[in-house]
């Protein structure tokens, strides 16, 4: 490549890069050196060595809890998720009439904003009044107490991510749809059922687009945060985020994440160096699930 070529090419490269110096790079290194910092955003940072990363390892008594709950999202919301959106895809992509109509009313819920999403999804699981649990009891079902017990608030937020996936259903026909025909016509000539047309040759085919969404959902569930930090603002009947003498994220803690305790630390507690080192801990546990995935793409081609 010529000098001439070089240079326009990196013209061309110009914004993307200044933009990820700017807006990745620099918020970075400013993390990981508040990090190692006492920092309260009114006084001048005063470097304390690793004293944040041992009291977040040996002496938050909450911390492992938030770990804890975003692994439970993690292993439990992310499969839920695609799964989902991969079996609504599949009945989406079968349809022959009205598959606008459906599409648009799977797709639809991901439009709502998130904050105003959970809250509608906790009135509608009120205990008391939600028509939810009226109609479980019209079926003669003591439905739970969702929002407010801490066994069924975690299960809760997943219904509310399942009914927002139109995001990832979308992405999903998307692949279905683009399975070339011949394929699945010379598979059904050889005499292979539907069930085995789909495991041996749409699986294969789409396995890239599904490894994607394990990856952006796990990134999703380790920073998920709004619909945690909102529902249980919400069923603990407080505006406050933390409401005084509660656990963080009621009920008793079952919606604690590690980036709603990053906002407690950060923007109420006012401890941004603590904050920091959540923050490094959240990009080192995403990076190293990203690189495990990523290493292990071709397995989960064959596996698909």
């Amino acid at each position: 490549m010529g000098r001439h070529h070089r240079t326009a090419a990196l013209v061309f490269l110009a914004p993307w890069m200044i933009g990820v110096v700017l807006f990745f790079g620099y918020p970075l290194v400013m993390t990981i050196y508040l990090s190692f910092t006492n920092y309260t955003m009114l006084n001048a940072p005063e470097l304390v060595g690793l004293r944040n990363y041992r009291y977040l390892f040996t002496e938050d008594p909450y911390v492992w809890q938030a770990i804890r709950n975003t692994g439970w999202f993690i292993a439990v919301m992310v499969p839920a998720q695609v799964l989902f959106a991969l079996g609504a895809a599949q009945v989406l992509a079968r349809l022959k009439s009205g598959a606008g109509f459906f599409r648009t009313l799977f797709y639809l819920p991901s439009l709502a904003p998130p904050v105003a999403a959970t809250i509608a999804f906790v009135f509608l699981f009120n205990p008391a009044t939600g028509p939810v649990n009226q109609a479980l009891g019209f079926f003669g079902i003591d439905g739970p107490f969702w929002f407010t017990d801490p066994s069924w608030a975690k299960p809760g937020l997943v219904m509310l991510a399942l009914w927002g996936s139109g995001n990832l259903i979308v992405i999903m026909l998307a692949a279905i749809l683009d399975v070339p025909g011949e394929l699945l016509e010379a598979a059904a000539l050889d005499g292979a059922s539907s069930a085995q047309r789909f495991r041996h040759v749409t699986l294969p085919t789409i396995a890239p687009v599904l490894l994607f969404a394990v990856v952006t959902g796990m990134i999703g569930a380790i920073q998920y945060f709004t619909q945690a930090i909102v529902a249980g603002s919400v069923a603990s009947g407080s505006a406050d985020i933390t409401p005084s003498g509660q656990t963080p994220g009621p009920p008793e803690g079952s919606t604690l994440t590690l980036p709603y305790w990053l906002f407690v630390q950060g923007f109420q507690r006012y401890n941004m160096g603590y904050a920091s080192a959540l923050a490094v801990l959240m990009f080192v546990i995403s990076l190293a699930f990203t690189v495990i995935l990523l290493r292990r793409r071709s397995g989960f081609v064959r596996a698909a």
